[in-house]
């Protein structure tokens, strides 16, 4: 009787990632357009992430491993994203702040198809949200981009928009390190010299300047204020807890990627509810229900919209599917015997 043959697993490493259009939009714009319509219309599954704080109450808010498990799709596809981070890292240990691993089961025999490292996913998933965002609810032909924070997630954020926005002409860089800020200007200097990369003397600054306004710090205190914003622009509220809560009671609009997400472990949405002051209703939609068209985006070119995004697995799978796809397609990766 022969044996029976031993299951396999794709490994992709972020060079094998990069390979096959892992740090460019297009890749992650479509595959999340795709899996937020799937989630808007109910054809997923998510349960809610368990956040790891070994520090317990006294830690960092951005000391945690959080588990990220989700099913997106008819047959579909199931995974899960294990993803670390320590604010220090970079400064103490000179590695990244996040560090991720993505498995990928096929959803017949919940057998695991793929490892992928997940941290680069991770980062230009959360700018395909963002370009998402901006193509339905930025005013038209956008000109000015803010950016709080210009680590991994930051360049990210601006690589991916100036990919897929033409008339974006200047970027208005903060970050609390100044020199990571200029380092991000002279990288945007040198591959687009048609648009101006200012570095800004503060925060406010920076947001005052921006149609949209992309915070992504690692921040447990509000700082940016409403009336930094100006008439029509549109925060992406990245990080999460940069925006003092009176910019969710006073914006136009709120959007979020998902309600029960973003209604969780003590985030500003979160804490308005518990305070009475904000509520489902009061919410305007969900991305996914924008991007399928059961809701409107932007419908007035002055109003201020908030999008807070709080990152779902949904998405991560969603898009770690379409570059697993890719690489067996192209014959890029490892393949791993899993017995």
């Amino acid at each position: 009787m022969s044996a029976e043959p031993s299951p396999k697993m794709l490994y992709l490493s972020r060079s094998d990632i990069t390979a096959v259009g892992g740090a460019e939009a297009e890749l992650y714009v479509s595959a999340l357009r795709a899996g937020l319509i799937e989630h808007a219309a109910g054809n997923s599954v998510q349960p809610l992430k368990p956040y790891l704080r070994t520090a317990g109450k006294q830690g960092h808010i951005a000391d945690r491993i959080i588990a990220m498990p989700a099913h997106v799709g008819d047959p579909g596809l199931s995974g899960i994203k294990w993803i670390g981070s320590k604010h220090d890292n970079p400064a103490t240990r000179g590695v990244e702040r996040a560090s991720a691993v993505i498995v990928l089961n096929d959803p017949e025999s919940n057998y695991p198809v793929a490892v992928l490292e997940g941290s680069q996913i991770s980062a230009w998933r959360t700018a395909g949200v963002t370009c998402l965002a901006a193509e339905h609810l930025a005013r038209d032909g956008f000109t000015d981009v803010s950016l709080v924070g210009c680590g991994l997630i930051g360049g990210t954020q601006i690589t991916a928009l100036l990919q897929r926005f033409g008339d974006i002409r200047a970027v208005h860089l903060y970050d609390a390190n100044p020199e990571t800020a200029r380092a991000l200007a002279d990288r945007i200097g040198a591959e687009h010299p048609s648009v101006r990369a200012r570095v800004a003397e503060s925060a406010e600054d920076a947001v005052r300047a921006g149609d949209l306004v992309v915070p992504c710090t690692v921040t447990s205190e509000p700082y940016l204020e409403f009336d930094w914003l100006k008439p029509g622009s549109l925060l992406c509220n990245v990080s999460i807890m940069d925006t003092h809560k009176e910019a969710f009671l006073k914006a136009d609009k709120v959007v979020v990627d998902d309600w029960e997400q973003s209604n969780r472990e003590k985030k500003i949405i979160n804490q308005l509810v518990l305070e009475g002051s904000f509520s489902r209703e009061q919410l305007h939609a969900e991305l996914g229900e924008i991007l399928a068209g059961t809701r409107p985006g932007r419908t007035d070119d002055d109003e201020i919209i908030l999008l807070n995004p709080m990152g779902m697995a949904v998405e991560d799978i969603a898009c770690a599917g379409a570059v697993y796809e890719r690489a067996r397609a192209q014959g890029v990766g490892t393949w791993l015997e899993l017995y």
